[in-house]
């Protein structure tokens, strides 16, 4: 089957978060006609055939009691992983969350306590720092550093902070959210190396690992040795991949026993029990030969609209900088060298309409940066960067 990305769907007065105007307008204060959004983090597409179909099915069964995963959950799961990762994992390393943030949180809580540290990398996925902050640990920033206009790890900052004993956690994004960057195995291992001497627990982000720009790969963490596995807890979705983030399902892949049974201990605490019914029905449907191949044409059409980003902002604003992603659907482009750079994510919303996630959201390294969610149609791809154009013209 053959999928048509550049289908423009509404999704105005869906509960769309992204497009609704009154969503918007009581996340964000902002209101007007005409608004562009191209912010939070979820696509524009509809989801493979097979994933309407199995959820049509479920549907017309009429019957939406409680539910947990089966045999078929998990081999959906395990093939997933071995086949795109070359990660054999097995069941019982699992435990389901309703979002990586929340197991972010459960996971804070049980392998830390009040008052110590967990390091994060900013700028990074601004939900780090909140789920640090709102559970009373203290964020320990390995800021990440630009040599040649790319983004590296501090690896003797990364040391220094890791030897505190109050630092018990570092929070992985890998792939890189902001800035598509696809960690190798070298720069994971030097990582690794460092939180293991120091009895750092690693929780590696890998919630982008499926959206993998052609020409790159992605190397999962767990894979750098037992070792290193023992010590790290590996955070996985359907949700980007296949843009099925409602429905609420995480796979949080945990290989170190007592670890796992620390995790689920704190969640027992909150109640959280098995995931959406309907998450589970998508999840297995998804991680299917027919999920794939759909999962290849998007990587396609991504790949395509990130080059058309890149030439874009060559010839049309030369003054701002952008490296294309290796991975994720998300374009970082620095805007600080432009006239513009003042007061930039309100002048960009006020005078366009365009709505992105200002960088400064991701931490104050991020002051001059904007996101774009290029997972959308081309023709609102260009729109966006049209209007933002004219305005520097």
């Amino acid at each position: 089957m053959n999928y048509n990305f550049d289908n423009t769907i509404s999704r105005e007065n869906t509960n769309s978060e992204k497009w609704d105007p009154a969503i918007i307008k009581r996340l964000h204060g902002l209101e007007g006609e005409g608004i562009l959004p191209l912010w939070v983090a979820d696509m524009d597409f509809r989801v493979p055939q097979v994933i309407i179909d199995a959820l049509m099915k479920k549907v017309e069964h009429g019957i939406f009691g409680y539910s947990s995963p089966l045999d078929d959950y998990y081999a959906a799961l395990a093939w997933w992983q071995k086949s795109r990762h070359d990660w054999e994992i097995k069941a019982e390393w699992v435990t389901t969350t309703p979002g990586i943030v929340p197991g972010l949180n459960f996971i804070i809580r049980a392998l830390s306590d009040e008052g110590d540290k967990v390091i994060i990398q900013e700028p990074v996925y601004y939900p780090f720092r909140q789920a640090i902050e709102n559970n009373n640990r203290v964020v320990a920033n390995n800021h990440l550093i630009v040599q040649d206009g790319h983004y590296v790890m501090d690896y003797d900052d990364l040391e220094e902070l890791a030897s505190d004993p109050k630092t018990k956690i570092l929070i992985l994004c890998s792939p890189h959210n902001p800035m598509g960057i696809i960690w190798s195995s070298e720069q994971l291992r030097k990582l690794g190396e460092i939180c293991n001497e120091n009895d750092v627990i690693v929780v590696s982000d890998e919630i982008h690992n499926d959206l993998i720009l052609p020409g790159n790969k992605h190397f999962t963490y767990a894979l750098l040795g037992e070792e290193f596995a023992n010590n790290a807890i590996i955070c996985t979705a359907p949700s980007k991949t296949f843009n099925i983030a409602g429905l609420q399902t995480s796979n949080i892949i945990i290989p170190n026993q007592q670890l796992k049974e620390k995790i689920d201990s704190e969640m027992k605490k909150s109640s959280i029990m098995d995931p959406n019914l309907f998450g589970i029905v998508a999840t297995t449907a998804a991680y299917t030969e027919e999920g794939a191949a759909w999962l290849d044409q998007l990587l396609a059409y991504l790949e395509s609209n990130a080059e058309f980003i890149n030439e874009f902002v060559k010839t049309r604003m030369p003054h701002v900088k952008f490296v294309k992603p290796q991975g994720t659907y998300l374009a970082w482009l620095d805007f600080k060298e432009t006239a513009i750079c003042e007061d930039l994510e309100n002048r960009i919303f006020e005078e366009t309409k365009v709505l992105l996630d200002g960088g400064s959201w991701f931490g104050s390294a991020g002051e001059g940066y904007m996101r774009i969610n290029f997972a959308c149609p081309r023709s609102i791809l260009s729109e966006a960067l049209e209007r933002i154009a004219a305005m520097m013209e």
